[in-house]
């Protein structure tokens, strides 16, 4: 059955409050990110909380990563990747999506993520931080500039943890 958004937006008008909250339990069993989608809009009021609250796990994962091996340095930073970039399609905000890949950026250079011994590390590296300046180019020039002056902090050396 292929049918469209907006054939499902007009026929979900006429179901019941009821149906409606079956529906959503049955999507929210259905698959994990749908559940996580749902836990997002629920409570994640506060998009600063939120923001500090995936800058922490992101922090936690890139801490976790195995630095025996350049193929365990790209897996692990591919999964913290994936994790931020669902995170960002969650929250729908140009804001969000700056500052938390300003984070990613940082955190490679926080802990000495090896770009010169990879390719892919380099490339991964190089096209969020085309992404990230993408969306800063959206927001108030007062955030772009707080934004910028974060990545220029850390560029300059002030991240003090390396883990290679």
């Amino acid at each position: 059955m292929d049918t469209s958004l907006s054939e499902i937006k007009k026929e979900l008008q006429f179901k019941t409050k009821a149906e409606l909250l079956d529906y959503c339990i049955r999507l929210l069993k259905f698959k994990k990110e749908n559940k996580e989608l749902m836990a997002f809009l629920l409570f994640a009021l506060d998009e600063q909380a939120f923001i500090e609250n995936v800058k922490k796990d992101t922090n936690s994962l890139f801490e976790e990563i195995n630095f025996s091996n350049v193929h365990f340095i790209k897996k692990s930073t591919r999964k913290i990747l994936r994790m931020i970039n669902k995170n960002i399609r969650f929250s729908l905000s140009r804001q969000v999506e700056a500052e938390l890949l300003i984070h990613f950026c940082n955190c490679f250079v926080i802990y000495s993520i090896p770009t010169n011994k990879s390719r892919q590390l380099l490339n991964i590296y190089e096209t969020q931080n085309k992404k990230y300046n993408q969306a800063l180019s959206t927001l108030h020039e007062d955030i772009q500039y707080d934004l910028n002056r974060q990545i220029i902090e850390t560029n300059n050396g002030s991240g003090e943890q390396s883990n290679n």
